[in-house]
């Protein structure tokens, strides 16, 4: 499952942020071996506060398990200012429709082989579809993207070979790093999605995301027992803020299932509460009269 967190939404997602910045220092820094700027377990780097676009994997759970950066070229990005060796002297390649797509990662302790749901397979194809529709969304006609022989071997089995390289590949850390050119084409994301067996919408919206991680983030806290942490919604930046009142949840919850719009927010809402439950806390929640969901 997908979902995008750019500069507008980011402030909702700090705690899938923080996931995931924690999930690249393990693959980046620690498997890979790259000299990269790992902080309190994440890795964050300058391109980082540039807002760039973040398209991240959750599985079935919530759990962060794959995630691609995007930045826009005509700007500072990773090519021309930190793997500029790769091109051979050559000026990087800069257009306001080629965007670069960097730390392309999947968690590999978490997810399992086959090509099975919840799997290294599936997850990194989900994470191709999601990343090419998103560009498609944005205006993106091509990508230009630094990667290791690993995933370049990838992309040629799942059928979405790059079209071209750039420069020679140098080596980077314990691994070699090469730059792609990939066109964002419905031919190629439906090639991904063939030899992935997925046809589904793999995208959710932020409120479907939210719902999923705070669930998680509810039932780790309820499993420690320890009180719930509220995944930040909001204006403010602050990271792990107590939960409200049980009592103040549960009137956000009742007023969240009242006024649904649709059956998605309803089922959403319902599952929150029921995690209430679980823990001995709140009420029965009442699901509205059908005419209060309008599509």
């Amino acid at each position: 499952m997908i979902i995008v967190i750019d500069a507008i939404n980011k402030h909702r997602f700090q705690h899938v942020l923080d996931d995931m910045f924690r999930l690249r220092a393990r693959v980046f820094a620690d498997r890979l071996g790259w000299e990269v700027e790992v902080s309190d377990g994440k890795e964050i780097d300058k391109f980082d506060r540039l807002d760039p676009a973040y398209v991240v994997g959750l599985d079935d759970e919530g759990h962060v398990v794959a995630c691609v950066r995007a930045l826009q070229t005509t700007g500072p990005h990773m090519l021309a200012d930190v793997f500029s060796a790769i091109l051979d002297g050559e000026p990087p390649l800069r257009s306001a429709t080629l965007w670069e797509s960097t730390r392309f990662c999947v968690d590999t302790q978490r997810l399992g082989r086959g090509k099975a749901r919840n799997s290294i397979s599936y997850a990194t194809c989900e994470l191709m579809i999601g990343s090419l529709e998103f560009a498609r969304r944005s205006g993106i006609s091509d990508i230009v993207t630094v990667i290791d022989p690993i995933i370049d071997r990838i992309l040629k089995r799942s059928d979405s070979a790059p079209y071209d390289y750039l420069g020679t590949a140098k080596p980077m850390g314990k691994v070699t790093a090469m730059a792609a050119l990939l066109d964002c084409t419905e031919e190629r994301i439906n090639r991904i999605r063939a030899f992935a067996g997925i046809h589904h919408d793999v995208h959710l919206s932020d409120e479907e995301a939210l719902a999923l991680v705070a669930r998680r983030v509810a039932g780790e806290a309820t499993a420690a027992g320890q009180p719930p942490l509220a995944v930040v919604d909001g204006d403010s930046p602050e990271e792990n803020a107590p939960a409200p009142s049980i009592d103040a949840l549960c009137a956000y919850l009742r007023a969240q299932i009242r006024d649904a719009r649709d059956e998605t927010e309803l089922e959403a809402a319902l599952a929150l509460m029921e995690e209430l439950l679980k823990s001995g806390r709140g009420e029965t929640p009442k699901r509205p009269a059908p005419h209060r969901v309008v599509g």
